[in-house]
């Protein structure tokens, strides 16, 4: 099978929804009701298939993994959930932080940049009082 085939995009895909919910406990190592529970907690959002059943992708199941270390270790399950959202949120700061210094570098040459530097480095981070 041809890998630029329209299947072969689905299971490259890591957001296509290819694991039902009971797949998807199996590989975790959890039960139905955790899965239910991230998603109260809004962690992950599972897509739902025609007849209403949850569908999960591989993203979303390396989020699950992550809250159920974090659950296994004593955390709990809506702190877990917390965690990651801020942890993501973290990251994507500083992936658009990176972005920044690079393209004031480009601006500015071999310019000084060090004050886009430190302004990048004040904002890192989500503000804690808007979650």
């Amino acid at each position: 099978m041809a890998a630029d085939s329209p299947l072969g995009d689905r299971l490259d895909d890591d957001d296509y929804p290819a694991y039902t919910m009971g797949r998807a406990a199996e590989m975790l190592g959890t039960t139905p009701a955790f899965l239910r529970a991230i998603g109260e907690a809004r962690l992950i959002t599972p897509l739902r298939s025609e007849g209403g059943h949850r569908r999960y992708s591989r993203y979303q199941l390396r989020i699950a993994a992550r809250a159920r270390e974090l659950v296994d270790k004593g955390t709990p399950i809506e702190a877990a959930c917390r965690i990651i959202i801020l942890e993501d949120q973290l990251e994507e700061a500083q992936r658009i932080n990176a972005e920044y210094r690079r393209a004031a570098g480009a601006a500015g040459g071999a310019g000084d940049t060090s004050e886009v530097s430190e302004a990048s480095d004040a904002s890192e981070g989500p503000d804690p009082a808007s979650g």
